[in-house]
């Protein structure tokens, strides 16, 4: 076999993102202990979109937060490209509820902010900065600053921050989960869209099953605490989805389902803490 051959097979046998008997426990070893997620197998693929879906408390956040590197697991392993993840990195990007702009900063300047550690000069951050709000629709607001703009276009604005380091994968924690109903839609289009031309992979957490349907190429369904996988299911409707066709509405329906007693068990578990 040729060495390009061989190059190239290693790289198809490279997930974006792996996770073996990942664990983690809060405060281990003390009367305060808690099992948040336990022994979680799990792999993204090169360009995939992985949506991971369960009730409040499961560990989905803090199973994204290990993987961009701001938090290590308790036991297990998860890799990035085939190497341990030990620390945020450039190939993996989050992005979160809150759009987390600098409100000090343009938007421009918010999403260059990565080039400028890099050394890039402020020429070429400029140029990108405008190509990047350009493809997400924000060409006419590079010097606005946060404060400025709607809670949408703030999330796209950080989009654009997220896509300037050329991340190989997009982590993305409930991403539009304070937007209105409309300017969410609006955006899930909008990320379809950019996740097609990034060629990038996504690992996406949502509460909503919608979301989750019109995004995965599958979805990956959680236990209540501890969190365990409890099912992933692949999604093969064509995109763009229509919420109103028979296969939608079953596969919606198998979710409910299989989210039923977990989130019965999550309530009960959050009452008795409560309690």
């Amino acid at each position: 076999m040729s060495s390009d051959a061989t190059t190239g097979a290693a790289t198809a046998r490279t997930g974006a993102v792996r996770c073996r008997g990942v664990g983690k426990v809060w405060g281990e070893g003390t009367a305060r202990e808690l099992v948040a997620l336990d022994a979680v197998d799990l792999d993204v693929a090169p360009g995939e979109f992985v949506v991971m879906l369960g009730p409040s408390g499961c560990g989905k956040s803090t199973l994204l937060s290990m993987v961009a590197g701001l938090d290590r697991p308790t036991s297990g392993l998860i890799e990035a490209d085939g190497e341990p993840v030990r620390e945020p990195g450039p190939d993996r990007c989050m992005i979160f509820q809150q759009s987390s702009l600098y409100p000090w900063l343009s938007v421009a300047d918010n999403v260059s902010f990565g080039l400028r550690l890099r050394g890039r000069p402020k020429s070429e951050r400029r140029q990108v900065a405008q190509r990047l709000l350009r493809t997400v629709g924000l060409g006419d607001v590079l010097d606005k600053h946060p404060d400025e703009l709607s809670g949408g276009m703030r999330q796209r604005a950080a989009i654009a921050r997220a896509l300037a380091m050329e991340p190989r994968v997009l982590l993305m924690d409930e991403p539009f989960a304070a937007l209105d109903v409309q300017t969410r839609a609006k955006l899930q289009d909008f990320i379809r869209q950019v996740w097609t031309e990034s060629g990038a992979s996504v690992l996406f957490v949502t509460h909503s099953i919608d979301e989750a349907v019109s995004l995965a190429d599958r979805i990956v369904v959680f236990t209540a605490r501890p969190g365990r996988i409890k099912a992933v299911v692949p999604v093969e409707l064509e995109r763009p989805r229509d919420p109103r066709s028979a296969e939608y509405h079953r596969l919606h329906d198998q979710l409910i389902d299989l989210l039923r007693d977990e989130v019965d068990r999550a309530f009960a578990q959050q009452e008795k803490v409560s309690g």
